[in-house]
C-alpha cells in the first residue's frame, strides 16, 4: 500500500516540478511584459504534462486495473493542481490569486483539460494495441477455455 502511495507522490511531484520549471524559465528567462513568450511557455508545460500523463497512464494501464490506476491518476492530479496553482505562484514571488478570479479558475480549468486529455490518449492508445488489463485478462481467459478440452456429454 505504501508504494502505491509513492507512486502516486511521485508523480503528482513531477507534474508539480514541470510548472516549477516553467514557471522560472517565464520568470528569469522573458521579460516581464512579453506576455507573448509567457504563454508560449504555458501552453508548452500544458503539453508536457499532457505527454506525462499519458505515458503514466500508457504504463499503469497494462498493470492494473482501470478502478485502481484511475483513482490514483486523480489523486496525484489532484494533488498536483492544488500545488500548481496555490503554491507554484508563490516560488516566484506572485500572488496566487492577483491575476483576479478569471485568471485563478482558468489556470484550473487549463490544467484539468491537459490532464484529462494527457490521461484519455493513454488510455485510449493502450486499448487500441489491445494491452491493457483488461484486454490482456480476456486474452488469458480465452486462451484458457480453447485449451481444455470439450467434455462429452453423457446421455
Amino acid at each position: 500500500m505504501s508504494q502505491r502511495w509513492r507512486a502516486v507522490g511521485i508523480l503528482a511531484g513531477a507534474l508539480f516540478l514541470v510548472n516549477v520549471v516553467a514557471r522560472l524559465i517565464i520568470r528569469f528567462g522573458f521579460d516581464a511584459d512579453d506576455t507573448a513568450a509567457a504563454d508560449r511557455m504555458s501552453l508548452g508545460m500544458f503539453v508536457v504534462i499532457g505527454l506525462v500523463l499519458a505515458a503514466v497512464t500508457f504504463v499503469w494501464a497494462r498493470r492494473r486495473p482501470a478502478a485502481r490506476w484511475g483513482s490514483d491518476v486523480a489523486a496525484a492530479v489532484g494533488v498536483a493542481l492544488a500545488l500548481t496553482v496555490l503554491v507554484g505562484p508563490l516560488l516566484v514571488g506572485e500572488n496566487p490569486f492577483g491575476g483576479g478570479p478569471g485568471t485563478f479558475f482558468a489556470q484550473i480549468w487549463l490544467y484539468l483539460a491537459a490532464t484529462g486529455v494527457g490521461v484519455l490518449l493513454g488510455y485510449l492508445l493502450a486499448v487500441a494495441l489491445g494491452l491493457d488489463h483488461r484486454s490482456q485478462t480476456l486474452k488469458r481467459y480465452a486462451e484458457t477455455k480453447a485449451a481444455k478440452p470439450r467434455r462429452p456429454v453423457r446421455r
